[in-house]
């Protein structure tokens, strides 16, 4: 058992922790020395990010508020007091990003020839293109919704971007010849067109114009017999998380479908909406949604900072944007032949999106698919895109006869309408799909391929970090394991055996599953590091994940601290544990990196003495993660391919540019561990690492040098 939990000033919330996280993701888009469309692309991560987080966190704690829980949490905070700090932060770093976009970035974008123009400031030719766009594109997909006494107020689509116009009928209207209304909503159609269309501008220049703009300036036209009196955008953001309540008696496919559903009805937990939209509207839109002062967020100017994405994808200035940092193949598999070859003669360390997915995992699956050696194939699927190859592989083996069994997680957060849309299709070409266990998502990242070869059969494995996800693979940083070692065929054929048909293991040989083994497996290596700073050797611990969150583990890092033991975080997100408090975690020093790839991949290294042990894992360190998911970590037991994580590891501790330094109240300190540290950024240094392990000349010679201070 682990030991009692920190007390509440121990623990940093885990929300406001995570709004601490978007705060330096903020960052990046006020850094003047990060290009400026990656600065406009950061903006729209972090408003994304509020999204999501509106979605499921803050929904999830106006459901505990619902609930009259006033218990206070492990920090020691209510769900009410939650609520408001939340609020408070929020509202403040809504400030912040808009006077960033409308002070800043737009001005400079404007210099650089990009400009976002009002209607009413177009030429003669752009204002006759603008008003043949609308009444070709726009205008049938508009739908005015009404608001009196025969229209009652309308459904707003989550995350829709909405007009609210306010109107003045005509005589001929207050005559009753025509029905008439004061109020009105649009939903503004940016699901079937950009938010930012590209009108006619001089050569050397981008032009764009808001959508929402196109159809407020064409209003008259669609209102015809009324007087526009005010038009406003607003967006509503709703309780979107996913409560599968599971009836044995049920089909896990058909509930998860029926939740998708519900999720579109979901309560509203934020209204954002144009300063200046009238009090009588304003009242309106509290007392038909129910929402609190917390839920109410003016804005000035652009609504929805999140499509800024669409205007990065539709500029191409690359000397705005990052440099190319193409994928580069895995040198052990650049050298033709099967890939079954490769993986026979040595473990392959595959780290993404420094080296190809493509190249390594997608050709392991097609290979697999097309090889006439090939028995079967076993796969965990969490998040797949709706044109995965590497789904459609797996279509392929079975349609080639070969025994195929894919693992779907139904309840992959949003990306549940993909999942479902491959598990229906998997199974019509015979493949075996399994839709998750009752109580657990499936989160681990795990694929076997059984091959015979001379009358005996060989299994072939890849682990990782990572999702079997091509977009995200050039996106987040993951690593990856391909190996032929027969402990690990062993093992995963156990787990495939465990959730396809629920057998029991009679043990696994490397392999930590949670969440029967793994949260003890990691206390049984971090009380080896206490044991060892006891007796008076040297200590160390280098934990990377996504988030820190576990009482639990915390308590026993801080127990590690006390006794002497040297702890480096590399936590990307939230993290829960106070670093440097003297008495308590002085020997912790945590780091955060953020840059142009996600750092997604969770390693837990524990220097043991002189005989090192380094994991990967699909596992955070949470309590969903760790007691509530089926997750793997497994050892890198080539010591060579441990080191390079080692050497990676030590690198983002030396990270000058893009670490920062996290302090006790989870704030930024600085960039930086040593502040005597040369400048230092590790992403990029470990691409030409990887250049040059590849061998690539021709292509060295194209990018030139990356950086002058890496």
């Amino acid at each position: 058992m682990f030991q009692p939990i920190p007390r509440p000033e121990e623990l940093l919330n885990r929300e406001l922790s995570w709004l601490d996280f978007n705060a330096r993701v903020m960052e990046e888009a006020e850094d003047p020395t990060v290009p400026l469309l990656e600065r406009v692309k950061f903006l729209s991560i972090v408003s994304s990010n509020w999204d999501e987080f509106f979605m499921v966190r803050v929904a999830g704690i106006w459901r505990q508020i619902d609930a009259g829980i006033t218990q206070p949490g492990h920090d020691g905070l209510t769900p009410r007091q939650l609520l408001e700090r939340v609020s408070s932060k929020i509202h403040a770093y809504s400030t912040r990003q808009h006077e960033l976009f409308h002070a800043i970035l737009e001005p400079q974008l404007e210099a650089q020839g990009i400009q976002i123009l009002n209607p009413r400031n177009l030429d003669e030719a752009q204002a006759a293109f603008l008003l043949d766009y609308f009444e070709r594109s726009l205008l049938p997909l508009i739908t005015p919704l009404a608001v009196d006494t025969g229209h009652p107020f309308p459904r707003l689509g989550n995350r829709a971007l909405v007009l609210v116009v306010e109107l003045l009928p005509d005589e001929d209207q207050l005559d009753g010849h025509l029905p008439s209304s004061e109020l009105s909503f649009i939903h503004v159609p940016t699901g079937q067109a950009s938010r930012f269309l590209r009108v006619p501008s001089a050569p050397g220049t981008q032009a764009f114009v808001m959508l929402e703009d196109v159809v407020q300036h064409h209003l008259s036209r669609l209102f015809l017999g009324y007087t526009v009196k005010s038009c406003h955008a607003i967006r509503v953001t709703r309780d979107s998380d996913l409560p599968v309540e599971e009836d044995p008696s049920e089909d896990l496919l058909k509930t998860v479908e029926e939740s998708l559903r519900d999720r579109r009805r979901g309560a509203v937990v934020r209204l954002q909406y144009e300063q200046g939209i009238s009090a009588k509207v304003l009242d309106l839109l509290i007392e038909e949604m129910d929402l609190s002062p917390e839920d109410l967020y003016p804005t000035k100017g652009l609504t929805a900072f999140s499509d800024l994405m669409q205007l990065y994808g539709q500029l191409d200035f690359p000397r705005l944007k990052d440099s190319p940092l193409p994928p580069l193949p895995a040198p052990q598999l650049d050298h033709g032949g099967s890939i079954f070859e490769a993986v026979a003669k040595n473990d392959i360390l595959l780290h993404h999106p420094y080296q190809s997915f493509d190249d390594s995992v997608v050709r392991f699956v097609r290979e697999a698919a097309e090889d006439p050696k090939v028995l079967a194939i076993k796969m965990t699927l969490y998040r797949v895109t709706a044109h995965s190859p590497v789904a459609a592989a797996l279509e392929r083996a079975a349609e080639r006869g070969k025994q195929v069994a894919a693992i779907v997680e139904l309840r992959a957060r949003f990306d549940e309408a993909a999942n479902i849309a491959w598990a229906r299709r998997l199974e019509l070409t015979g493949v075996h799909v399994v839709y998750g266990l009752p109580n657990h998502k499936i989160h681990c990242k795990a694929c076997l391929v059984v091959r015979q070869e001379g009358g005996v059969i060989k299994r072939y494995c890849h682990l990782g970090t990572g999702n079997y996800n091509e977009r995200t693979s050039r996106l987040y940083s993951d690593l990856g394991l391909l190996t032929a070692r027969p402990e690990y065929g062993e093992d995963l054929s156990n787990l495939f055996n465990m959730l396809t048909g629920y057998t029991r293991p009679p043990r696994f040989h490397r392999l930590l599953l949670a969440p029967q083994y793994l949260k003890k497996a990691l206390k049984v290596r971090i009380q080896r590091e206490i044991a060892h700073a006891r007796e008076g050797r040297p200590a160390r611990m280098v934990l990377k994940m996504n988030a820190l969150v576990d009482p639990q583990v915390i308590q026993l890092l801080y127990e590690a601290s006390r006794e002497g033991v040297k702890v480096d975080l590399i936590v990307r997100g939230t993290c829960c544990l106070r670093p440097g408090v003297p008495g308590l975690s002085e020997n912790i020093r945590a780091i955060s990196i953020i840059d142009r790839f996600l750092e997604h991949a969770r390693i837990y290294h524990f220097a043991n003495d002189g005989q090192p042990e380094t994991l990967l894992s699909s596992a955070d360190l949470m309590p969903r993660n760790l007691e509530r998911r089926v997750e793997l970590a497994f050892p890198l037991t080539d010591p060579l391919l441990a080191a390079q994580v080692v050497e990676m590891l030590e690198l983002q501790l030396h990270d000058t540019l893009k670490g920062r330094v996290l302090g006790q109240d989870g704030a930024v300190l600085r960039r930086g561990l040593d502040l005597q540290d040369p400048p230092l950024r590790s992403q990029l240094r470990i691409y030409e690492h990887t250049l040059l392990a590849s061998g690539v000349g021709a292509l060295t010679q194209k990018l030139g040098p990356l950086d002058p201070d890496i």
